[in-house]
């Protein structure tokens, strides 16, 4: 085995003084040992070692410790609300909010006007409020976490020894809202217990009612917002159910997932229901998302009665679910652009209502066949976006792709390739070519876009 420098040497060498001084003293000696360690092994398991100078893999191994985990990406898949990959993106003044809030202190739990301590809770609440017409609103760090807040205040029990409360549920709404969490599971963990209603594809009032017991504690009714169900379906209207509530004395809340407050039909979608229509039908508290059609950031709102929203509030579990800073201010930015009736600044709903895709498509195809020189083989056509995230199942808006099928790559590899670019492309693959969908680029990042296969097609072709 040939002599390698030692870790001290090495941390002394004047061309990777940049490098250490990048990587701090406890990172730099850790990939110092890696990269000797690694040919240590090599030379043990008889590889003979390599050749290249160590200065090289070091340098290697350190841009990889000083990469980022968490990275933007450009998403060209047309998938508006993509789950993986952040869903709603946030307005530019949601995310000048949080840049500004974040770096230093805030009156999150101060009141200004008394000089006493106060609630995070005001910093969202009077707009949701006025949006949808609830009488108090609460925020937590997601849509299940409200349900299982709601689950867990209004049906577990309350002392020990006590039998949970039962929780009326259609069975054609015991769904998985994702990542395998299930309606079932949700309502077990927030110590209630699961009663089931109706026929998976018709559940009638009287179903309902029939159902109720001494110890019915709550009547939830889940929004299908990821499926769709056809053919011989019923389930009773809302208010019906709200009816059958105050007749009863059991509140209604109501799981709407993706918290819609505009009415999207226009743009060629089926109508969701709406956070404010819920209310006015008498539910006594409505659990949404905050970063689904909504349009901001990951949160759950709960939105409803006084009487209900405070009982919730003083759950302790409400502390274990609340949210920071920087999600109210992110929530408060968004909400203020649907107050002023600025749709068109948060980007979720600018997506959906796009009218522009196929003259940007043309100009995308058109500037890489100008600058390589017919090297994508790039084609407009025309294709299908969809909104995502649990959101309008079943259901694609129209837009205009452009297709890439270059000669030296199959669609997997191109894919691959797009991935691994820095800032990786995400896209996706339809028929055998690698569409890239401008619905869900924003116009400042298609510079990047381009300079990503230009970088590409350079490559690929020798560097010539």
């Amino acid at each position: 085995m040939p002599a390698l420098p030692s870790v001290d040497e090495l941390l002394r060498a004047p061309e990777l003084a940049a490098l250490w001084e990048a990587l701090g003293p406890a990172w730099a000696r850790a990939v110092i040992r890696e990269a000797l360690e690694a040919r240590r092994r090599d030379w043990r398991q008889g590889g003979g070692g390599t050749a290249e100078p160590i200065a090289a893999e070091l340098r290697a191994r350190g841009a990889a410790r000083l990469a980022w985990s968490l990275r933007p990406v450009i998403n060209a898949t047309g998938t508006i609300l993509h789950t993986n990959l952040g869903r709603a993106p946030l307005s530019a003044e949601a995310a000048a909010r949080v840049a500004e809030l974040a770096v230093g202190y805030s009156n999150l739990e101060f009141d200004l006007a008394t000089g006493r301590r106060g609630r995070r809770d005001v910093h969202a609440e009077a707009l949701a409020c006025e949006l949808t017409g609830a009488e108090r609103t609460l925020v937590v760090n997601n849509n299940a976490a409200a349900v299982l807040l709601v689950v867990n205040t209004l049906a577990a029990a309350e002392t020990p020894g006590e039998a949970p409360g039962e929780v009326l549920v259609s069975r054609g709404e015991l769904v998985e809202i994702g990542g395998s969490f299930r309606i079932p599971e949700v309502l077990a963990r927030g110590g209630a217990r699961l009663v089931e209603v109706g026929a998976t594809n018709r559940t009638r009032i009287g179903d309902y009612r029939r159902a109720i017991t001494p110890a019915t504690r709550l009547i939830l009714r889940v929004h299908r917002s990821n499926f769709e169900m056809r053919g011989f379906i019923e389930q009773p209207a809302l208010a019906e159910l709200c009816a059958l509530g105050a007749e009863t004395g059991i509140p209604v809340a109501e799981d709407l997932g993706s918290g819609c407050l505009l009415d999207l039909s226009s743009a060629g979608l089926p109508r969701e229901p709406l956070v404010g229509e819920s209310l006015a039908a008498g539910v006594a508290v409505v659990t949404y998302s905050g970063d689904k059609l909504l349009g901001g950031p990951q949160a759950g709102l709960l939105s409803g009665r006084r009487e209900i929203l405070g009982r919730l509030r003083a759950n302790p579990l409400f502390r274990a679910l609340r949210v920071d800073r920087l999600t109210y201010a992110a929530l408060e930015a968004t909400l203020r652009a649907y107050a002023r009736q600025r749709y068109a600044e948060i980007p979720a709903l600018r997506m959906i209502f796009a009218g522009d895709l196929e003259t940007r498509a043309r100009r995308w195809a058109a500037a890489l066949d100008a600058a390589q020189d017919g090297f994508w083989r790039a084609e407009v056509v025309a294709a299908e976006s969809v909104v995502g995230g649990g959101s309008t199942p079943g259901q694609s808006l129209a837009t205009f792709a452009v297709a890439l099928a270059p000669e030296e790559w199959t669609a997997d590899q191109l894919e691959a390739r797009l991935r691994a670019a820095t800032p990786p492309v995400i896209a996706r693959i339809h028929a055998g070519r690698v569409l890239l969908d401008p619905r869900t680029v924003a116009e400042e990042q298609e510079p990047a876009l381009l300079a990503v296969l230009a970088e590409l097609a350079h490559a690929a072709s020798g560097g010539h």
